[in-house]
């Protein structure tokens, strides 16, 4: 909860997407410019909410879902660094599609609601990305989830179970702004490698499912041993079968460098871990900020 992604959604005589912050033309300098391109790319969030509107009009004539004539003037706004693993372009997608559904009162499932998320950026704008960012939004909370092709093929989405535990493991996330990049580069590359039979990753795969089986049952047990040997063989997994640029590997060394575990949060940029206690998170803050990477404790809902 320390981030969010929100949208607004009003009625008005035509339909109208007004410009977010990452949307506008003006800017101080050519400098300022680029930095612009590199934080947020050459199209800003405009086109994710012109995506997710298509999508959501699509999803209603499939489903036979009549939507009454008003229309509306929606814009956006997101506090979620982007391009650093924290699932920002889902969450605006997710809001936006909560909002459409109060708007119409319309009801989508959960596992439904994730894969017309996905499905924005999947089918519509030609994006390599996964369930899980969408699945965690949909849900509001920590989840389980089950992807076996078994169960998707059968009834189209995972097996998700909410986890509820009434205490957690010290929980960090760092990150720095200045390493943003899309989440695609590596999703398709991962994506291609599977689809003809890269027998390391298909293996590796199988290996990080096994890693989240094993963190299901502490959180059920809220037994927590040996959970941040999880978190780091996660990401030795990871560097494994993925190129891992020295800045990103330099986050996670100096984090283990003082006892916390970590891993990637999503794709790089960011990562997050576990530490002992207040002590071990204070080195981990002088030892990050040394790299010019931020630390913050998450509000997990």
């Amino acid at each position: 909860a320390n981030f969010q992604a929100d949208v607004t959604l009003y009625q008005t005589p035509e339909l109208e997407i007004l410009p977010g912050r990452r949307d506008h033309n003006t800017f101080g300098s050519l400098r300022a410019l680029a930095d612009d391109v590199n934080s947020y790319g050459y199209y800003g969030g405009i086109r994710i909410i012109k995506a997710a509107l298509k999508k959501f009009h699509e999803y209603c004539e499939l489903n036979e879902i009549r939507l009454d004539d008003r229309n509306f003037s929606i814009r956006y706004h997101s506090s979620i660094p982007a391009h650093l693993g924290l699932a920002g372009s889902s969450a605006i997608i997710t809001a936006c599609m909560r909002a459409l559904c109060s708007y119409y009162e319309v009801v989508i499932s959960n596992p439904s609601f994730a894969n017309l998320v996905l499905s924005v950026e999947t089918e519509e704008l030609g994006i390599g990305a996964g369930l899980q960012d969408r699945v965690a939004q949909a849900y509001q909370g920590i989840t389980y989830m089950d992807f076996s092709r078994e169960i998707m093929d059968r009834q189209g989405y995972g097996n998700y179970v909410p986890l509820k535990p009434s205490r957690l493991p010290n929980i960090y996330i760092a990150y720095k702004q200045d390493l943003s990049e899309g989440s695609e580069v590596v999703h398709n590359d991962l994506r291609y490698r599977y689809r003809n039979g890269d027998q390391k990753v298909i293996d590796a795969m199988s290996r990080f499912a096994d890693l989240a089986d094993a963190a299901r049952d502490m959180f059920e047990s809220e037994s927590y041993e040996g959970f941040s040997r999880l978190m780091d063989t996660n990401f030795d997994l990871r560097a494994s079968i993925c190129s891992i640029s020295p800045q990103n590997r330099e986050m996670v060394e100096c984090a283990r460098s003082v006892g916390a575990s970590a891993k990637f949060t999503g794709s790089g940029g960011a990562i997050i871990g576990t530490y002992e206690d207040t002590s071990m998170l204070d080195r981990l803050r002088t030892t990050l900020h040394k790299v010019n990477a931020a630390v913050i404790n998450p509000e997990i809902i």
